[in-house]
């Protein structure tokens, strides 16, 4: 790889400041409400939990998961807090191979089989089927497997609308839609910190955390985000919502597109 490789490469990260880190720890230990269809009842789940609950229990079957991620409007508002797009779903990325149907199945088991750990006490569990989970707390399941893409969407339900999305991505071809929805934010090692550490957070003492653009550039497209500016790389890539993603960011006042090569 030549140096001029590395510089790019590294253009597309930056490390977070302890700020960012505190909003980062602060929708972490949020708790969620995840609303049970019917008679089910509402399950009280922080993302911190969910996350570290998921990925144990994918170990513990054989799949090994390389990294963990927050995605989309809330890593946005960790990086600039007054973005003007506030955040509703809760994006989180497991990074795993994804071999085959088999394997697919087996991640949607472990998913519904966590959310067992997450029932009010005194809730009988055993007669809660994955196919009983799955129909009273998934909002939407999604399974992509094609030559450039293979992953699945485990999205679960919220009246409000603040949806716990699970995404378990082993290659996507197209990752964002523009810059400012761009970044991921890696949770391991604040994550590891929480398991290991007897000493609270604070300024002087805290996890590296690491932010990622997949736009290519974190620091332009961090400039946007503060602009409030459209921009995008490569718009015919884009498929499925990124219309309506576009009329969102000029209803909230966000400017007109420039195309960037």
């Amino acid at each position: 790889m030549s140096s001029e490789d590395v510089s790019e490469q590294s253009r597309r990260f930056c490390v977070l400041s302890w700020e960012q880190v505190r909003r980062l720890d602060a929708i972490l230990g949020e708790s969620v409400p995840i609303h049970g269809r019917g008679n089910f009842p509402t399950l009280s789940v922080k993302p911190r939990q969910i996350v570290q609950v998921v990925r144990a229990r994918l170990e513990e079957r054989g799949i090994a998961v390389r990294d963990v991620k927050l995605n989309g409007s809330a890593a946005s508002h960790v990086l600039h807090q007054d973005t003007g797009l506030g955040y509703k779903d809760l994006d989180l990325i497991f990074g795993l191979t994804l071999t085959d149907d088999r394997t697919f199945r087996l991640v949607k088991d472990v998913v519904l089989d966590c959310l067992l750990d997450f029932l009010p006490p005194g809730v009988s569990r055993e007669r809660l089927s994955p196919l009983t989970l799955k129909e009273a707390y998934v909002q939407k399941l999604v399974k992509v497997c094609n030559d450039t893409d293979r992953w699945s969407l485990i999205s679960l339900s919220n009246n409000t609308g603040k949806n716990v999305e699970l995404k378990f991505v082993d290659s996507l071809r197209r990752q964002f839609e523009f810059s400012v929805d761009s970044f991921q934010i890696g949770l391991d090692s604040l994550l590891l910190f929480d398991r290991c550490s007897e000493t609270p957070m604070s300024e002087s003492f805290h996890p590296t955390v690491l932010g990622e653009s997949v736009y290519g550039d974190f620091q332009e497209a961090l400039d946007h985000l503060r602009r409030r500016t459209i921009a995008t790389r490569s718009p015919e890539e884009i498929r499925g919502g990124g219309l309506l993603k576009y009329c969102h960011l000029l209803v909230r006042g966000f400017g007109q597109p420039r195309r960037v090569r």
